[in-house]
């Protein structure tokens, strides 16, 4: 017999499954969008090589390929001990337990319980009958039990749920590594924006100190009446107004490095990086067709995973049309006065039964839900296209703007030049007496202010090839 009600308990709820239809509610399938084959000509460059790597392709430290160490230093550190980065994958710890929790609900609900009771009645209760005489008794009643409770997902609504479940979890490791590449790019851009403001400084600091010394010749040159004072004016405003950029450099790095210090974990006031200078070089980005997008990015993804979780719940919304199957409660056990005789034939005891439940009327209540679903869903739609087309422009505007920055660093490269070319002339004229110290001293005037502009066109195309790497998707082996 209890083997009977064990075969029972166990093969009707996987007879009641395997009959199952087909879950309720569409199938997800990616939504059509219209991709550029390519990207604008007009950024095309022998430097550009084409990529074409899979969603699955192995990521690694894309900072790795600046070559600075001070640089992969800060990015570890702040992998390790950035607080948003944590948060994010205590999300992702949530969502996938709560996955798990969905899952569970595929499987029946074991319990486990025993009661034991010593019960004495009165003498003095109620009769039953006239002609019977109430007396005291005294009995035991100890009763183990095991008990089952099951959901027969004949429609599909627990498989929905669980597909959500699952999407939501994918969505959440997508959002863990989208925070993880902002994190990284908000680094290297704070790092090289950074040291482009030491450069600056340190040429602001020369450039002031050769404005100091004309100042001093037409200084002298006034008093001797070989100056005006409109000279002396000019120059003395000049030098106030770069000494007040200077300090405004001074104050937009100390910006930065508390920013540093913020991103990688450290309080702002423990925190200092001694200044240095940018990489030697502009390393190489491969590009990826506009396509690969799709497979890359890590907001994208995230975007899409929100899709499947908002297309499953449209199944389980639908499924409260339909009645749902309850295996409960179900369950066997003994139950005697005596312990010498509870697990024997007599005290045997089992019971079980489908209970099934119907909505007959609600108010609309369920037609609402599942057109709430339905424009749940045709929101993520939106929001996947919006992320699409804002990753295809970060990704355009990031190639632009490195073209643009390249053909500009060509003129100042050419314009540095030049100013080198005159500077050594003058100071070439000055030592055979043909120029004096204050046309040497202007000259070289001009030339820190062209390194100058050089500087800042080097820091922005350090910060539009970080722009571009994270527009991309990140870096990946090979890069």
């Amino acid at each position: 017999m209890k083997k009977r009600l064990v075969t029972l308990l166990v093969t009707l709820p996987c007879a009641l499954l395997g009959a199952g239809c087909s879950p309720l509610g569409p199938d997800y399938q990616r939504p059509a969008l219209e991709m550029p084959q390519e990207w604008k000509s007009s950024v095309t460059d022998s430097q550009w090589q084409l990529a074409q790597p899979a969603d699955d392709a192995p990521k690694h430290d894309w900072w790795t390929i600046f070559g600075d160490e001070q640089l992969n230093h800060l990015e570890n550190r702040s992998l390790q001990d950035n607080p948003t980065l944590q948060a994010a994958l205590a999300r992702l710890d949530q969502a996938l337990a709560q996955s798990n929790m969905h899952a569970a609900g595929q499987f029946p609900t074991v319990q486990l319980s025993a009661t034991g009771s010593r019960t004495r009645t009165s003498a003095d209760r109620p009769v039953s009958s006239y002609g019977t005489v109430n007396s005291s008794t005294i009995q035991n009643d100890f009763r183990p039990q095991l008990s089952v409770s099951y959901e027969f997902d004949w429609l599909g609504k627990i498989r929905r749920d669980i597909e959500g479940a699952r999407a939501s979890a994918q969505q959440a490791r997508a959002d863990q590594e989208n925070v993880r590449l902002v994190l990284t790019a908000q680094v290297a851009s704070a790092y090289f924006q950074l040291h482009q403001y030491d450069e600056e400084i340190d040429l602001l600091s020369q450039s002031t100190a050769s404005q100091q010394k004309v100042l001093d010749l037409i200084n002298k040159r006034y008093t001797q009446g070989a100056a005006g004072q409109a000279d002396l004016a000019q120059q003395s405003a000049l030098l106030e107004s770069s000494q007040a950029q200077l300090e405004l450099l001074k104050a937009q790095r100390n910006r930065q490095e508390n920013a540093l210090a913020t991103l990688s974990g450290t309080p702002a006031a423990s925190f200092h990086l001694p200044p240095g200078k940018l990489p030697t070089s502009l390393p190489d980005t491969p590009l990826v067709l506009p396509s690969s997008l799709l497979e890359r990015r890590p907001d994208i993804a995230s975007a899409e995973r929100a899709m499947v979780a908002a297309n499953a719940q449209i199944g389980v919304a639908k499924a409260a049309y339909f009645p749902s199957l309850m295996l409960s409660p179900a369950y066997g056990g003994y139950e005697a006065n005596r312990l010498a005789n509870l697990f024997s034939a007599p005290s045997l005891i089992w019971s079980i039964g489908l209970a099934a439940t119907q909505t007959l009327f609600d108010g609309g209540r369920t037609s609402a839900g599942v057109d709430f679903a339905k424009a749940s869903y045709a929101g993520t739609v939106a929001s996947y296209r919006q992320a699409v087309l804002t990753a295809i422009q970060e990704s355009q505007d990031a190639m632009d703007m490195l073209h643009e920055l390249a053909l500009a660093r060509q003129k100042q490269d050419e314009a540095v030049r030049q100013q080198n070319k005159a500077y050594r002339i003058s100071l070439a004229r000055y030592r055979e007496g043909l120029d004096n110290a204050l046309t040497l001293a202007v000259t070289q005037q001009n030339q820190l202010a062209a390194e100058r502009v050089l500087s800042q066109i080097q820091g922005n195309q350090f910060l539009s090839s970080v722009g571009l790497i994270k527009a991309l998707g990140g870096g990946w082996q090979g890069l």
